[in-house]
């Protein structure tokens, strides 16, 4: 069981550090409301979405749907033209802008827009059945269900510490410079993703 939960926090670790659109996107809302409970919405929304993609790639739901080559197509471009659109908006999103427009955003849209990041990521979504789901294959009964916590635990540690991470860069950040930066690379980010995703 000890085996099952190191493998389940190291392997879970791995997948979540990478910097995704799902990451820039909890950190800028950390760094960008002001205050940290108010990107609580998103905090929860990420990781409750994390939560049922590691249940249903451990549950072999997601295999299932994915093992359908016209809907595993449907998902790549459909989320290449989601990062490719997510990404122009960021990069023409200026630090006064974004600020408005995070103080702006009712709770229904941080759900929903961090709902989208999580969900209409098909990297993410590949990964997590590909990695968690082929490697919850070696594990049987409790052993199974340790390792199945240990990385929802890591989703929600992670998101947790990402917000506040981006809350104390944020309040440093009185001239907007460092969410400038953040932005155009976000972009990069979301556009590499979308290559990566077309080329794979």
């Amino acid at each position: 069981m000890t085996a099952a939960l190191v493998h389940g926090f190291l392997l879970s670790l791995g997948l979540i550090l990478p910097l995704g659109v799902q990451n820039v996107y909890v950190f800028n809302q950390g760094a960008l409301q002001p205050r940290w409970i108010k990107a609580l919405p998103v905090v929860i929304t990420a990781a409750v979405c994390d939560t049922l993609l590691i249940l249903a790639s451990v549950l072999g739901v997601s295999l299932l749907i994915l093992s359908s080559v016209w809907v595993k197509n449907i998902l790549v471009w459909g989320g290449c033209l989601f990062l490719i659109y997510m990404g122009w908006s960021t990069w023409n999103s200026k630090p006064s802008q974004t600020n408005e427009t995070a103080n702006n955003f009712s709770f229904k849209k941080q759900v929903l827009f961090a709902a989208s990041v999580s969900l209409l990521n098909p990297h993410a979504i590949l990964d997590t059945v590909g990695v968690i789901g082929t490697s919850s294959l070696s594990y049987h009964g409790s052993a199974k269900m340790f390792f199945t916590i240990s990385c929802m635990f890591v989703s929600w540690i992670w998101f947790i510490g990402l917000s506040l991470a981006g809350r104390i860069i944020g309040s440093m950040d009185r001239n907007g410079t460092f969410i400038l930066v953040l932005n155009k690379i976000s972009a990069v980010v979301m556009w590499g993703s979308a290559v990566y995703l077309i080329l794979r």
